[in-house]
């Protein structure tokens, strides 16, 4: 046990992937004790990522992680349809929505995010956001019968849902204010790329334009939207894919320290999970931990919820973690039978250099100060997987071109 925890269950809020890696690396670091995963779905703990991709497009119904015998025999106390709606820190315990609470000895506040939606729009039958597995559901079923698409956004959902809907020959507009798809996460040079590959699959992408109306019929139907430029569009199925805010409502007024939304939002943790308030902890998307440039900041990334839950394990149980290596940030996104990958940390304000590029597939490696942060690639698999020890040691990206 963790110096200090005190006595009763250790608690998780949050049964998505990040809640099961923590209840998951907890047992594996022997933890004995008893371990309540709450989460505010129906479901069994599922895989996001396909949502977007296979899911919607029908090419699967279940994206579940673990079936319920793996829950019985690690001893897991899932309990889903238990919406969590506040924590008293000084009791230690978290209320649910029916008017139950629940004690702890530690919490672990693993409860993602919840997409953004554009204020003012109105709440028309055919318009989506995607997340989790009823959003998912919902956009599949309107898709089966859509002649037209707008997607709004041209972020990775934005962008893997086009992909998605170009698979069944859908008609799409993608609409983006930046300049170019994943601009500001990847920069402008490779979001051109991205551009050119949406592009030549029959996507109307445009860029540097906003939307500025939903436009209806009369039975309360979208039928498409004006645009920022003050052209219209007709569709009948909308994807809102604006960003998403961290799921942390139900922490108002626990003292529990978030971050300002300015800087991303989010609990307040350390480089292991611990947050200020005692025996709390946090990991996954809503948790920004402190880094190695002494920034706290969120990674929505879906190997980071693993490998936080090896450390945070590891710290609350006061064992010593099985690995201490420093691990490369990764993440992909699936997008007409590509996978663009990044290794590293790359970003829109890096000295950016195209290595590779056959008019589909590409590589970019990410420069600061002349010393490589990180590699994306398309259709580059080998070659981003291989640049994994030259990003951890910072070498010269000269070296790598």
């Amino acid at each position: 046990m963790g110096a200090g925890r005190s006595a009763g269950p250790i608690v998780i809020v949050g049964a998505g992937l990040a809640g099961l890696r923590a209840a998951e690396e907890l047992r594996r670091a022997e933890y004995d004790g008893a371990l309540i995963l709450l989460g505010d779905e129906p479901h069994l703990p599922y895989d996001r990522p396909p949502l977007s991709k296979q899911f919607v497009r029908g090419e699967t119904d279940d994206t579940t992680l673990r079936p319920k015998e793996f829950f019985d025999e690690q001893r897991i106390d899932l309990r889903v349809d238990a919406e969590v709606v506040g924590v008293e820190t000084d009791a230690h315990r978290v209320r649910l929505a029916d008017g139950s609470s629940v004690e702890y000895g530690a919490l672990i506040i693993a409860t993602g995010l919840h997409p953004r939606r554009i204020p003012g729009f109105p709440d028309l039958a055919g318009v989506h956001v995607l997340r989790g597995h009823a959003d998912a559901t919902a956009l599949r079923a309107d898709l089966a019968t859509a002649t037209s698409a707008l997607v709004i956004g041209a972020g990775f959902i934005g962008c893997e849902v086009a992909a998605s809907f170009r698979a069944g020959e859908l008609p799409v507009v993608l609409v983006e204010p930046q300049p170019t798809p994943l601009a500001s996460v990847l920069g402008e040079q490779v979001g051109a790329l991205v551009a050119r590959m949406h592009r030549e699959q029959g996507v109307d992408l445009r860029c540097g334009i906003g939307v500025g109306a939903l436009l209806s019929d009369d039975a309360g139907r979208v039928r498409g939207a004006q645009l920022s430029d003050g052209s219209e569009v007709a569709a009948d199925l909308v994807v809102v894919g604006v960003g998403s805010r961290p799921a942390t409502d139900w922490l108002a007024d626990s003292g529990i320290a978030l971050a300002e939304p300015s800087a991303g939002g989010g609990v307040l943790a350390d480089e292991v999970g611990r947050t200020g308030t005692e025996d709390v902890w946090a990991l996954g998307d809503v948790a920004a931990w402190l880094h190695g440039t002494g920034e706290r900041k969120r990674v929505e990334h879906w190997t980071n919820a693993g490998e936080q839950a090896q450390v945070l394990a590891a710290a609350l149980l006061g064992v010593a973690p099985k690995s201490t290596a420093a691990q490369v940030p990764y993440f992909w996104s699936d997008q007409y039978g590509l996978k663009i990958q990044a290794l590293g940390t790359p970003s829109a304000g890096d000295d950016v250099k195209i290595a590779a590029d056959d008019g589909r597939k590409f590589l970019a490696f990410y420069a600061k100060d002349g010393a490589v942060t990180g590699v994306v690639g398309a259709g580059m698999t080998g070659r981003v997987m291989r640049s994994r020890a030259q990003i951890a040691a910072g070498v010269p990206v000269a070296e790598l071109l």
